[in-house]
């Protein structure tokens, strides 16, 4: 006796595609709303934050869809709070410690910028951190993880989260290699050692913001956008990470080694199926 199978939907046979199409197609959105929005920095937080809800409730309705999933668990409620603090902790502090070794080391200049440019930054960073991390965490790994083990889901989706820097307008290749290593390794871990989207997106967020925010350099290749304080780093840009902002910088490279060494021995790695 054949016991029929369950039918699927065109979207389900195409999962993966969909989903990465439905995910670059929110973070696409929150983008554009950014943009419209960015010279009113009220607005500009409201729309971020708005921008980000939005796109949560988005993936999980479309992972609902396509993937026939009864609960998103890598955006659970429980511990959402709890995940969000530790990871803008970490966030924080490990770029805190870049820019500590870039001011004893480099010379470094400091004047005031506005605390309205920060709320707007605020906001901004927000719908970045959530947009980008379902879709490197939420999908490529996660998916990477599911057809070939923890170990090559981190390298595949840290490069590809780095290649995709070199849209920036100051983009070099050390600098999207540095951030596939720091940043793309060290959200990668902070996923796989929690099963949950919640210590990335903070983590995403307190980095991006404390370096754009509140110090006012260069994220990722882009330009610098006024925050609470305006810095500028002279000197070697090895040190500095020159153009590309201080993620580019050995400092960086050194403080996120940390955190991702940490993460990463307390992380349950799976197997290739």
């Amino acid at each position: 006796m054949t016991i029929p199978t369950e039918r699927k939907t065109p979207l389900q046979r195409f999962r993966v595609p969909v989903l990465l199409l439905g995910t670059a197609v929110l973070m696409v959105a929150a983008r554009g709303l950014d943009t419209l929005v960015s010279g009113v920095p009220v607005l500009r937080l409201l729309v971020g934050l708005g921008a980000a809800a939005g796109a949560i409730a988005g993936y999980t309705w479309l992972s609902r869809r396509v993937e026939n999933r009864a609960e998103v668990t890598e955006l659970a409620t429980a511990g959402r709070w709890r995940g969000l603090g530790r990871g803008a902790l970490i966030g924080a502090a490990t770029f805190l410690a870049t820019m500590l070794l870039a001011f004893l080391f480099t010379d470094a200049g400091i004047t005031s910028g506005s605390f309205w440019a920060c709320l707007g930054v605020a906001g901004s960073m927000a719908s970045v951190a959530v947009t980008e991390e379902l879709l490197f965490r939420g999908v490529v790994h996660r998916v990477l993880e599911e057809r070939a083990g923890s170990i090559i889901a981190i390298a595949v989706s840290s490069l590809i989260f780095g290649a995709t820097h070199l849209l920036n307008g100051n983009a070099t290749l050390w600098g999207t290699l540095a951030i596939a290593v720091e940043g793309g390794a060290l959200l990668a871990v902070a996923y796989t050692a929690t099963r949950s989207l919640w210590l990335p997106i903070g983590l995403h967020f307190a980095w991006n913001f404390t370096e754009s925010g509140v110090f006012g350099t260069a994220v990722s290749g882009a330009e610098g956008e006024l925050g609470l304080l305006r810095t500028v780093l002279s000197g070697p840009d090895v040190l500095t990470g020159g153009t590309f902002g201080p993620e580019a910088s050995l400092f960086a490279l050194l403080c996120c080694l940390v955190p991702t060494v940490w993460l990463l021995r307390r992380a349950k790695l799976v197997t290739r199926r």
